[in-house]
Parts: C-alpha cells; sequence; structure tokens
C-alpha cells in the first residue's frame, strides 16, 4: 500500500473514532458526580412541633386543689387547668388514636401516682433487666422465655377510668396516638398533678 494512502486511511479512522466518542458525550453527557447524602435529622425534628405549656403567673398563684377543674380538647389537642371560666395554664397534649379513641364526657380524677406503670403496655425485658422485646401488650403478646412484662412508665399519672385510661408524661407528636390515654409534656403533667386532688373534674371532648 502506498505510504499516501495508508496515511489518509488512518486518518480518516481517527475522525470516525474521534466523532463517535464526541457524539456519545454529548448525547450522555459527563458522568455527574453523586449527591452528598444528607444528615439523618434527629427523632425531635421529625415531631409536630406544638405550642409549648402557658402559663398565667398571677392565676397560678390563686389556684388549689380545690378550686380548679381540667378542659381537654380532643380537636384542639390541648389540656387546661381552669379556675372556673378563667385558663390558668394551657398545655399540648396527644390523645388516643382511630381505634384507641380516649374516653370523652365529664369524667373526675380517680388516683394520682406520680411514678405509675401500665400494667397493660410495655416491654418484655430479662432478669438483669435489659430489653428483649420492646412496645408489647400484656393481654395479646406472650413472654418469651427468661423475660417478664415491665409496664411503661407513666409519670405525673391521674387516672380518669377504672379500666386505666388517665394522663401522664408522654411523647407529643402533634396527632392523637396513643392507646387512649392523654400524653402530656413533662412540665404540663407536673402542673396539673400539682394543681388536683382526687375527684377534681375532668371535662373531655370538642372545646
Amino acid at each position: 500500500m502506498r505510504p499516501k494512502l495508508r496515511i489518509l486511511l488512518c486518518a480518516i479512522v481517527m475522525t470516525v473514532l474521534t466523532s463517535s466518542v464526541s457524539g456519545q458525550f454529548r448525547l450522555f453527557g459527563p458522568r455527574s458526580p453523586k449527591p452528598t447524602p444528607q444528615p439523618m435529622r434527629k427523632a425531635s425534628e421529625l415531631i409536630s412541633r406544638q405550642p409549648p405549656l402557658k402559663v398565667n403567673q398571677s392565676l397560678l398563684k390563686q389556684a388549689t386543689p380545690d378550686n380548679t377543674h381540667i378542659v381537654v380538647s380532643i380537636p384542639k389537642q390541648r389540656a387546661y387547668l381552669m379556675i372556673e371560666d378563667k385558663v390558668v395554664a394551657d398545655g399540648p397534649i396527644s390523645s388516643g388514636r382511630r381505634g384507641h379513641e380516649s374516653p370523652t364526657g365529664h369524667l373526675h380524677v380517680l388516683e394520682k401516682d406520680p411514678n405509675h406503670h401500665s400494667n397493660l403496655y410495655g416491654d418484655f425485658v430479662d432478669a438483669s433487666g435489659r430489653l428483649v422485646r420492646a412496645g408489647v401488650s400484656a393481654r395479646i403478646d406472650s413472654a418469651p422465655s427468661g423475660t417478664h412484662f415491665a409496664g411503661a412508665p407513666m409519670r405525673w399519672f391521674l387516672r380518669l377510668t377504672e379500666e386505666g385510661v388517665g394522663m401522664h408524661v408522654g411523647i407529643l407528636p402533634g396527632y392523637p396516638a396513643s392507646h387512649g390515654c392523654i400524653r402530656q409534656s413533662t412540665d404540663g403533667a407536673k402542673l396539673l398533678y400539682d394543681y388536683v386532688k382526687v375527684g377534681t373534674p375532668v371535662d373531655v371532648g370538642d372545646y
């Protein structure tokens, strides 16, 4: 093959290869860098924020277990400590979810227990207190061998029904989420606990 012809053929091949690579580059574009993974958000950031406990300090000075009552609004997800028609304190709650709705109507505080534990919902733990299975129901679930039931803590518990429904400290996701109890913030539950007594009226409903 003549040298000039060989050079011409090599030039044609190089042109075709260059065009092919260039076309693929334009078609698919440069490989974009992988997106930077977002840092995992804390659970507290995923919980819907409810306005915190609000207290009327001047009214609180007048409050006693003998002149207060409680009103719980299911639609507003708030609990109110009242003196007659005046709001002493207003705090967030989480009432019973669908299928486990909190009882409504004119109720009363039947019992006060600062360190109550549920006899229905809790965990299975071993002899050392180590968690084996969480979020169980004593009525439905069977304890694995070597474990026993440990009731969920319900700090500053105010019993409202004979079946065990009450008001106590719990997680507040911003919507009804409990098994029937009325969960409160720690400061809200402690305040209500301190300013009511056994027999205090508690009205729960669409207020």
